[in-house]
């Protein structure tokens, strides 16, 4: 059996410190550490750190995007144009209401977001919403691809997993749209280890996600339990979505380290295209984006002249104990998403030849010193 690789500069970091385990005893001790008060102080701080008017913590972001589809009035046979180039939990989200994805190809290896001109085109009488990812937390042509929606009167779905404080144009990711999701996975810039966020200032949409979150049920256990109301009756067939207090209050500390997280990526990336700008044979994506970004990976798409192929480099880089991962595997490619047979060239290109390099706050220059230089000798 092979020995793991030892990394001596990993792809991710977690971001945590005492102030998490701080966080995880004192509600240890509160002795109530499913959904409570922390869930619900969580969730205040999340939409004002957005500016939106309501947000529903959930179990994880693939239940956002379930939920979000479900209150948009998103059922079977419907089609939800979506992109490929994105983790598959954007997608079946789509297929748990028995919906049809519509894939649309991205706009570029300069610009890894989908295609508004693409997405116009694969609008039918049976579309129904539209389902963005903002990849790498770099938005999508938002103005486009609002004006799309509004022309068919398609509900509008922002993925946002990656992007958590992330602009278009003033707005922040996830509050443009209808409804936004947001992802707190281990490697997320900010961490529950599980957990997502669903934001939306549409008061029908937050009121349901809300019931259906927790099994239909009119009054949660914590507020029987603390004597707001003694019964409850169920009235649609909901689901077990709930975020616990735990890792609600680790969520509090995660937002608080945020800001400066985020602070840190922006001069690591800027270090980064300094350090690649003049590399023959790679494009960055979004290397000319101005805005903020939460910079969530660091991206590179090598070029066709380039004289090694893309695994050929990542093993070398594993070699030089650079860890280094793939974003994404293209979903329409997938054994269980063939069946949507569709022809993606730009995306399926991009896919090929894209590599994410470590990106993580506590990264040195001299780290990103290292994988330039090694990434130079392969390429």
């Amino acid at each position: 059996m092979n020995e793991p690789i030892k990394y001596t500069i990993p792809l991710f970091e977690l971001n945590f410190d005492q102030a998490e385990e701080q966080a995880v005893i004192e509600t240890l001790r509160s002795k109530w550490i499913s959904m409570g008060s922390k869930t619900r102080e969580f969730e205040n701080c999340f939409a004002g750190m957005l500016n939106a008017k309501y947000a529903v913590a959930l179990t994880n972001c693939t239940v956002a995007l379930h939920l979000a589809l479900k209150v948009a009035g998103i059922s079977e046979n419907d089609e939800v144009i979506c992109p490929s180039l994105t983790f598959v939990a954007t997608v079946n989200a789509i297929m748990y209401l028995k919906a049809i994805p519509v894939f649309a190809d991205i706009c570029s290896s300069e610009d890894l977001t989908m295609d508004p001109d693409d997405i116009e085109r694969k609008v039918t009488p049976r579309t129904k919403a539209i389902m963005v990812m903002h990849y790498g937390g770099f938005p999508c042509n938002m103005d486009r691809i609002v004006e799309i929606s509004k022309k068919y009167n398609l509900r509008l779905i922002e993925d946002a997993c990656h992007g958590p404080l992330s602009e278009y144009k003033g707005k922040k990711l996830g509050t443009i749209g209808d409804i936004g999701c947001f992802s707190f996975f281990s490697n997320k810039n900010i961490s529950t280890g599980e957990g997502g966020m669903l934001v939306t200032d549409n008061a029908s949409y937050y009121e349901r996600a809300k019931l259906l979150r927790s099994h239909g049920m009119t009054s949660l256990s914590y507020e029987r339990a603390k004597g707001h109301s003694t019964n409850y009756d169920v009235i649609d067939l909901g689901y077990n979505y709930r975020m616990d207090d735990i890792r609600a209050a680790i969520g509090l500390v995660q937002l608080d380290k945020l800001p400066n997280d985020l602070k840190q990526r922006e001069i690591l990336r800027k270090y980064y295209i300094s350090k690649l700008d003049k590399v023959q044979n790679l494009i960055i994506p979004f290397s000319k984006y101005t805005n903020f970004s939460s910079n969530y990976i660091f991206t590179i798409v090598i070029s066709e002249a380039a004289a090694v192929n893309r695994e050929e480099i990542r093993n070398r880089l594993a070699t030089a104990g650079i860890q280094t991962s793939v974003h994404y595997p293209p979903v329409h490619k997938f054994k269980i998403y063939q069946k949507y047979k569709i022809d993606l060239p730009i995306t399926e290109y991009a896919a090929s030849k894209v590599i994410t390099l470590p990106l993580y706050s506590q990264l040195t220059k001299n780290s990103i010193d290292t994988i330039v230089s090694a990434l130079k000798s392969v390429i």
